[in-house]
């Protein structure tokens, strides 16, 4: 039985409908445990109070906000479940958007949104009408500690959640500057445009895998087994000293990759 992440009501209007979220999708890779390099005895963490100089009991611990140097205001859990708004219990829609209008820098975590009952009309109601309409739902959920902006879209026959970043909570400082624009050789453009046409294809996630965590997993059962690591060669791109002509290697290189029928209508 999958685990619910939250339990609440969807309402858009005068209507609201009871439903749980479940986690869609979490980061796989190899997990490590930190030993002590003398005898392999696994190293524990410890909460430590720096002024009594002894280890601290998780129970013994409260949660502090710093005012000012050394100083900090105590708030317990249940003054926060005091103060949480209405949407810890409720996520409103408060509006509907263009499918394209959500720029996917913001998605931050996504979650399956299930009926919280066996036969759901308004459930099946909401589904059909912003698939119908193209549209994606924006609405706010608090979870976790924080009130969420919340996107929710149709997926095959159910409904998914996105949770967003704020816009303040983009790194923007980060961006980088665009290189100034030039005008291109078209016969460098034209070959360009035919190189994405032949990598065009359907996206299949399946067809992609994690090497990385696969060469970890070789790697500790090659060291389990006694025997010599394998090393992976690392390839360096080549320097591009003539655009025109590498652009063309790579379509001729990418052509011979594709089945002949698929090269034939490319060309």
């Amino acid at each position: 039985m999958p685990a619910i992440v939250w339990k609440g009501y969807i309402t858009f209007g005068l209507v609201s409908f009871p439903v749980r979220l479940y986690s869609a999708a979490r980061p796989e890779s190899v997990h490590f445990h930190m030993l002590h390099r003398d005898d392999l005895s696994r190293v524990k963490e410890v909460w430590y109070c720096a002024e009594e100089d002894k280890p601290v009991k998780r129970s013994d611990m409260v949660k502090g906000y710093e005012i000012s140097k050394g100083k900090y205001v105590v708030v317990e859990d249940e003054e926060l479940k005091k103060i949480a708004p209405p949407t810890a219990t409720t996520m409103e829609v408060l509006q509907f958007v263009p499918a394209d209008a959500v720029d996917p820098i913001l998605f931050e975590r996504s979650y399956y949104i299930g009926p919280d009952e066996k036969l759901s009309k308004p459930y099946a109601l909401f589904l059909q009408a912003i698939e119908e309409t193209k549209r994606y739902a924006i609405a706010k959920l608090t979870m976790h500690g924080r009130e969420n902006i919340v996107l929710i879209r149709v997926s095959g026959d159910g409904l998914v959640l996105h949770t967003l970043f704020y816009p303040g909570e983009l790194h923007k400082g980060n961006k980088q500057p665009s290189p100034s624009k030039t005008n291109p050789n078209r016969k460098e453009l034209d070959l360009a445009k035919t190189l994405v046409q032949q990598f065009s294809a359907p996206f299949k996630p399946d067809q992609f895998r994690d090497l990385y965590r696969e060469n970890v997993e070789k790697l500790i059962e090659q060291k389990r087994k006694g025997q010599k690591i394998t090393a992976v060669e690392q390839r360096k791109p080549a320097k591009v000293t003539d655009l025109m002509e590498a652009l063309q290697q790579s379509i001729n290189k990418a052509g011979k990759a594709l089945p002949k029928k698929h090269a034939r209508k490319v060309a």
